[in-house]
């Protein structure tokens, strides 16, 4: 009998620790899960604010003309010139003028960024769960199928959670001489009085139109490029293949998607300072609008600045997050 006690005492305290194990298991996997969920964040947030202080002074240029045609008779507009409006910034606002709404810049792309990243590592999974492409991951048209939903999706999320710091951002980096806007906080406070809370969202619509598109064809043409170029030269740099691929991802997606990007900033530009609206239509009346008093040209005002910015930007960018994201799971595994 006291055998038998003894045995069951002895079966139960196995169980009680082989429960305690798989408990103490189950948790240790809850905790790596929440330290690659912060990892993802953290990296894509870091990248994204500091790529954007990189290419700060290209990406006010951008802006600059950009918004050139809106308030200017298309007859009177000079050729654009980036050395010589460079030097106008210069001497006109200083050498500091070049990082004008960076710091609403950073403020905007590191939740943005870490938002963007963080979903479409998440979007991807769903995706590839649902559509039961999980066995098919070597297959291109299925993860190019996968990248690109994914990527919209992300886009599409980041964008609609921090625009507001995107307007402000705009805003800010778009005044030369005449200052309206102090800083962050006092352009939240005048737009929301000066135009409504709605005011803030300026502009949303046709920044998701071109937003989706544009993190869509990045996203899937980065995976596919760093794809083909590891299975055939899978020895060379992780970041040497980062920055390169992200490189040529950005140039694809601003050459498809820069008239969006272009009628977007002039949305989020209507209106300021209690000037007349300019644009009273939708997207496509406003590029039909651009098109007949700037010609076709004209959709695409900005856009050698941008390949300036777009070519280390998004190449800085995916670079960063790649080496952080690998740098925090190395870290992670030593937990």
């Amino acid at each position: 009998m006291v055998m038998r006690t003894e045995a069951r005492v002895s079966v139960s305290s196995g169980q009680s620790v082989v429960g305690n194990k798989a408990s103490s298991h189950r948790l240790t996997q809850d905790q790596r899960s929440h330290i690659e969920s912060a990892s993802q964040l953290l990296a894509g947030g870091i990248a994204g604010a500091f790529s954007k202080t990189c290419t700060a002074p290209l990406s006010r240029l951008t802006i600059l003309f950009q918004v050139q045609g809106m308030h200017t008779n298309a007859a009177a507009l000079k050729k654009p010139s980036i050395l010589h409006e460079a030097s106008r910034i210069l001497n006109e606002e200083g050498l500091k003028a070049f990082w004008k709404g960076n710091l609403v810049t950073i403020a905007h792309r590191l939740p943005y960024s870490s938002v963007n990243f963080y979903t479409y590592e998440h979007y991807k999974k769903f995706l590839y769960m649902v559509t039961g492409m999980e066995n098919h991951r070597e297959s291109i048209s299925s993860n190019v199928f996968v990248h690109f939903v994914a990527g919209g999706l992300a886009g599409i999320t980041a964008a609609s959670a921090t625009y507001p710091l995107d307007l402000v951002r705009t805003r800010l980096a778009a005044q030369t001489k005449v200052i309206y806007y102090t800083g962050i906080w006092h352009t939240l406070r005048t737009i929301s009085t000066d135009e409504g809370i709605l005011g803030l969202y300026k502009g949303l619509g046709t920044t998701l139109v071109g937003v989706g598109p544009s993190i869509a064809i990045s996203f899937s043409a980065y995976e596919s490029l760093r794809s083909y170029w590891m299975s055939n030269r899978p020895h060379d740099s992780p970041v040497v293949v980062s920055l390169a691929c992200g490189s040529l991802s950005g140039i694809a997606s601003s050459t498809a998607t820069f008239p969006l990007d272009l009628v977007r900033r002039r949305k989020q530009l209507e209106g300021i300072g209690g000037r007349a609206v300019v644009y009273k239509t939708g997207l496509f009346g406003t590029l039909k609008r651009i098109i007949k008093t700037e010609g076709v040209r004209g959709l695409y005002r900005g856009i050698l600045p941008e390949y300036y910015k777009v070519v280390p930007g998004v190449g800085i960018c995916f670079m960063t997050y790649e080496t952080l994201k690998l740098y925090f799971m190395d870290l992670s595994s030593k937990l």
